[in-house]
């Protein structure tokens, strides 16, 4: 019988089936869903952290009435548990909402039709049975079955992360580690979550640590605790971390004495985790023992390449010039015709310039010269789109340096190596800024002693992702021979984009167009002050104004770059809001935090040697297996395949943060600058945000942030010895000249 609202007891607990979801808040897990109440047809509205729930889950949830003035009465839930349904009915819709692999709609209701609710058991105890079900054979039944243990695996997980106050949205990452021994991990050595699960911190891992009876000052505790903030200052972009510093915040997070933390460290030296050394500067550094051992390679094998003798045949540089200018009637500037002499000669070279300074035609010029030699030359780049736009613009095949470097996912490593180095006498490397320590040590490792190496980059745009500051790091130290491009040349400097991203770079506010009928600029400010006209601003040059003007693309040609992840502009809600207006229908998958249609443009987040793709690939969503809990994403006409557990390696796309745009160029590019993101605001974001733009730049926002950032070079500096380590050893080889 229905009851009607003043008969609602004023009960803690209430009972029912999960009807829809209304709502969930990928950041904290927050949701808003309808339940039909347990013998009535009403239905009750429940919020609160609800993570993992779907249409069908019968729940008990403890909480309290609560009446909100918008939307009613409500149920606040403080704790939940799932119930399996034990109807027919509430099986079928169960298993029909396709948290199984191996069942959809069609086989929910053909195995309820046939078992009844005794279904679970005969998976269970029989499920040699299933064949009796039509459709299903020996492959369809072995999906299900294994689709069953790791829903039936992933429920415990669930259980115990709500047990000890963690998002339950970790539990698929989890199981994807360590698979049905995720609850032994956990109990045994909580700690291991915060080393292996990216996205869980030391705290929630001390969280149960704490529930399970393991005492503050636990060496092991002190250990995982000082190994996390290592891991955390890698993230940040640190090689190393001074060791008094490192003290002082281990032992006010942990909240125990600087001793047990000397202590902490102390074993985790003896365990080989990490080194101690102190730097030539007289910095006591703490390192994680393989940044170290990429640190110290990486300045080995750079002075072997610089110090072997070359097998390629020497030429007279002033002579290959002389031919070059004439064959192709082109005059090369002072140092352009440096950085060719340079680099004709062999070794190791880096070429730094901003835009429209000629890198490219370097790189023109030196690939004509030495095919001429009949020299072998490989040509590679960190991404993908940057190693797509190089090969555009030299007309020779291009690669990743990863896909150069041909991993190896049946060990786990590299081909190419030492024994097996790459054929090529010249390496070309673009983009170099973006090379972390432990690529450029893959890659380094992988070059002949007898090969040569250039590397070319814009030293100002944003340093790598990853730990180090490779390519400042050779530059500052003075000991490799360096070619600086300062020269902005002609046809450059009719493009807006290019000179104001240089007069960024040296401090000068850049010249603010407004947008206006006459196609003679590429470079637009459009005022916007408060957050939801920047919002709107946004969203308008995306879905309309930009491609009725240029007839671009809003999904292809036009990105969205913003400084920050968070906040009404940042990436996360850019990417909902603009998901909307390009892409809103058709069915959705709530993954990971998000929610994917088809068409969806997404970017991959980690590096998968597995698959073959790549942090910042970008890619379109082609399908989505809800029987199977598979995704197809295409990444320029190559269809890679994810399961639903895997979607924490995607992110949608629409809108991406500056770091992630970095060795992308794209048609259009739309920028929110504002005061909110007053931490963001600093000249190396700024610069190599606009400088994504090949045809068109819009900032959208405020002219007072605009100036904040140009004259923000307070970047926080990131600790790396590189520049120490090859200066201290420059006096082996020749000192270079730099230009």
């Amino acid at each position: 019988m229905e009851l009607p609202d003043k008969q609602i007891p004023p009960s803690q607990r209430v009972e029912g089936t999960v009807e829809r979801i209304v709502f969930t808040n990928p950041d904290n897990l927050y949701t808003v869903a309808a339940i039909q109440l347990a013998g009535s047809s009403r239905e009750l509205t429940i919020v609160g952290n609800l993570a993992n729930l779907h249409p069908g889950d019968q729940i008990k949830a403890d909480g309290e009435f609560i009446s909100d003035k918008r939307y009613g009465q409500q149920f606040r839930v403080v704790s939940f548990e799932q119930v399996m349904p034990s109807t027919a009915v509430a099986i079928e819709k169960y298993l029909a909402s396709g948290r199984i692999k191996g069942i959809g709609k069609t086989y929910a209701k053909r195995l309820v039709a046939k078992f009844g609710t005794e279904i679970f058991e005969v998976i269970d105890a029989e499920p040699g049975r299933l064949g009796e079900v039509e459709g299903i054979g020996p492959k369809r039944a072995d999906r299900i079955i294994r689709g069953w243990n790791e829903h039936r695996a992933l429920r415990e997980i669930f259980l115990f992360l709500q047990l000890h106050s963690i998002p339950p949205g970790f539990a698929g990452r989890i199981f994807k580690t360590y698979g049905e021994k995720a609850i032994e991990v956990m109990k045994q050595n909580p700690y291991q979550l915060a080393l292996d699960i990216r996205g869980i911190g030391f705290k929630s891992a001390d969280q149960i640590a704490m529930k399970l009876g393991i005492p503050m000052e636990s060496i092991e505790r002190c250990k995982a605790g000082v190994f996390y903030l290592l891991q955390n200052f890698a993230l940040d972009g640190h090689c190393f971390f001074p060791a008094d510093a490192l003290i002082e915040k281990a032992s006010k997070d942990l909240q125990v004495s600087s001793e047990l933390i000397v202590a902490g460290i102390n074993a985790l030296k003896v365990e080989n985790h990490v080194v101690l050394e102190i730097l030539p500067d007289g910095t006591k550094a703490v390192y994680l023992r393989q940044i170290h051992g990429q640190e110290t390679g990486v300045c080995s094998l750079l002075f072997q390449l610089m110090n072997t003798g070359k097998l390629f045949p020497k030429m007279d540089p002033a002579k290959e010039l002389e031919i070059f200018e004439g064959q192709y009637h082109f005059k090369l500037a002072a140092n352009q015709r440096q950085a060719i002499s340079d680099a004709l000669g062999g070794g190791v070279l880096v070429i730094t310039g901003g835009p429209g300074t000629g890198k490219t035609t370097i790189i023109k010029a030196i690939l004509r010269i030495l095919t001429k030699h009949g020299i072998t030359t490989l040509l590679a780049a960190p991404t993908g789109r940057a190693a797509k736009r190089m090969q555009e613009l030299t007309h020779t095949p291009a690669s990743t340096i990863h896909r150069l470097l041909q991993f190896s996912a049946q060990d786990g490593r590299y081909s190419r190596n030492p024994q097996n180095p790459l054929r090529g006498d010249f390496i070309i490397i673009d983009e170099a800024s973006m090379i972390d320590i432990g690529l450029a040590q893959s890659l380094l490792r992988a070059i002949a002693p007898t090969s040569s190496v250039i590397f070319v980059g814009d030293i100002d745009q944003l340093p790598s992702v990853g730990p180090g500051n490779f390519l400042r790091d050779l530059i500052e130290s003075r000991a490799i021979p360096v070619v600086r491009l300062n020269e902005v040349f002609r046809q450059a400097q009719q493009s807006e984009i290019i000179t104001n991203a240089h007069r960024i770079n040296q401090g000068l506010q850049p010249v603010l167009s407004k947008p206006d009928d006459t196609g003679k600029h590429d470079f637009y400010f459009l005022t916007a002050d408060d957050a939801n006209q920047v919002l709107q601003s946004i969203k308008d040059l995306v879905h309309a104004r930009i491609p009725a003007k240029y007839g671009f693309d809003p999904a292809t040609d036009i990105q969205v770059i913003t400084p920050m992840h968070r906040g009404p502009f940042g990436a996360q809600n850019l990417n909902k809001e603009i998901q909307q207006l390009l892409n809103p229908s058709g069915a959705v998958l709530e993954a990971a935090g998000n929610s994917y249609r088809v068409g969806d443009k997404v970017m991959q987040v980690e590096n998968n040697y597995d698959r073959d793709v790549f942090n910042g690939d970008i890619g379109t969503i082609a399908s989505i297996d809800r029987e199977d809990h598979l995704v197809k994403v295409n990444f320029d006409g190559r269809i890679v395949t994810y399961d639903f557990n895997d979607m924490d390696e995607l992110e949608l796309a629409y809108a991406i943060t500056v770091h992630k745009s970095q060795g992308s160029e794209y048609r259009a590019v739309v920028m929110p600058i504002h005061t909110s993101h007053y931490v963001m605001l600093q000249r190396n974001l700024l610069y190599t945000g606009i400088t994504r733009g090949r045809k068109l730049v819009c900032l959208v926002g405020q002219q007072k942030a605009v100036r904040m950032a140009v004259d923000n070079v307070s970047a926080e500096p990131r600790y790396s010895a590189l520049n120490q380590r090859l200066a201290s050893v420059r006096k082996v080889s020749a000192s270079p000249r730099q230009i």
